[in-house]
């Protein structure tokens, strides 16, 4: 069916603010608008770009809607339908986190944001389940996931190595039932694949250098530039899998937020349409506020926030426009699979860590003791979640909500 470029911009435009509902929602209102629909595209050439998309580091939906925008207008229209995936979402954050940075001490903010941490553990404690149920049917499964939970724990292994482990003993140990098919593609021209590639790679470190020379090579933004391009190339398995990653090295090594910051970022990005990757803003954000310089702090965080945002989108289109050709070709081998099952598995065990790492943030109050408050709040919205099913977006608003509610209480 041919598309017009102004009616695929309106639609790509109109998603990028209804796309809420994680990654699953995101990608059935793909399926059902461009499918069911308008019929863009059919069926079968829908689930062969979705499960190119699954092989690939970053958020699936995203790059769904950049495959799908460039099958039916080229680079330009990949391009066109993966910023408009994300900039709203870009532009939403960038003024919640400003909120949150010069409002966060008003006690009801306050009290608002605490609700939203518990909410922010319900969502990291139900990845669990669903993602076990991918990858854990097995003993070696099951045995890689409690290997990474451990590792993670002990800090034997950085969330990289970690991913390269799991995937090495994911392609030797674990066998899933049916291999992906792969479909037959037509000789790609190298000359072509090397232009994209370059101008890719040039459009991806220039900003990062141009804030070397600027700034300075151990500035804040080269720091979240390197740190976070570093971060795009091995987010498998969603954005809670390197999760564990973001918040230990943010928190503990650089020191851009605390760990309850880190959870409002995440309750935040829960909060807007768009990828849940996109917490990575907030803490470039909050990190670029709190750098020394010569900028103001909203200039310096929105300078950060910009930054953090480019580098962890942009290798998104060049997986697209330059791997979608050749990775192709290996879908149908076992031993891939086997390593794409080892990596879910391993993100089990480090999601579950994740957990129990913002549990005793969250669940623990200043005296050390356990705030029964909270922990009744995530059970909340734990079961909401899990049990009932219910818009992770809207258990964070009603989180939140109640905070706020109870702050207002207790200031009376």
């Amino acid at each position: 069916m041919q598309v017009s470029f102004r009616e695929a911009l309106v639609y790509w435009l109109q998603l990028g603010f209804t796309s809420f509902g994680g990654p699953a929602g995101q990608i059935a209102a793909l399926h059902r608008e461009v499918v069911e629909r308008r019929r863009w595209i059919d069926e079968e050439r829908f689930a062969h770009a979705l499960n190119f998309c699954m092989l690939l580091p970053g958020p699936e939906a995203q790059q769904l809607a950049t495959y799908i925008g460039w099958l039916l207008h080229g680079r330009l229209g990949g391009v066109v339908a993966g910023a408009l995936f994300v900039l709203p979402s870009a532009l939403l954050l960038w003024g919640l986190s400003w909120l949150y940075i010069a409002h966060g001490e008003v006690p009801t903010v306050a009290a608002a944001f605490a609700g939203l941490q518990a909410a922010v553990l319900a969502l990291i404690a139900g990845a669990i389940p669903r993602l076990a149920r991918r990858s854990c049917r097995s003993w070696p499964g099951v045995a890689l996931a409690l290997f990474a939970l451990g590792a993670s724990a002990l800090h034997w292994l950085s969330f990289p190595s970690l991913v390269l482990a799991g995937a090495l003993m994911g392609a030797l140990a674990l066998r899933p039932a049916v291999a992906l098919k792969s479909a037959p593609s037509a000789p790609v021209p190298l000359a072509s694949t090397l232009r994209v590639a370059l101008a890719c790679l040039l459009l991806w470190w220039l900003p990062v250098g141009l804030a070397g020379v600027l700034q300075g090579w151990d500035g804040v933004l080269v720091q979240q530039g390197l740190f976070f391009s570093e971060t795009a190339c091995v987010t498998f398995g969603g954005a809670y899998a390197v999760l564990p990653h973001v918040a230990e090295s943010a928190v503990e090594r650089f020191r851009w937020l605390s760990a309850p910051e880190m959870l409002a970022g995440l309750g935040l990005a829960e909060t807007t349409p768009g990828p849940l990757i996109m917490v990575v803003q907030f803490v470039g954000f909050l990190g670029g506020w709190r750098a020394d310089g010569a900028l103001s702090p909203l200039a310096s965080a929105s300078l950060s926030a910009a930054l953090v945002t480019w580098v962890t989108f942009l290798p998104c289109f060049l997986w697209i426009f330059v791997g979608a050709p050749y990775i192709e070709r290996l879908r149908g081998s076992v031993r891939l699979a086997g390593a794409l099952a080892g990596i879910t598995a391993t993100v089990v065990g480090v999601v579950g860590m994740v957990a129990l790492w913002f549990g005793a943030k969250v669940l623990v109050d200043a005296r050390g003791e356990l705030d029964p408050f909270a922990l009744g709040l995530a059970l909340a919205a734990f079961g909401a979640l899990l049990w009932k099913e219910a818009p992770s977006a809207w258990v964070v608003v009603a989180c939140a909500g109640i905070g706020a509610l109870r702050g207002l209480a207790f200031r009376e």
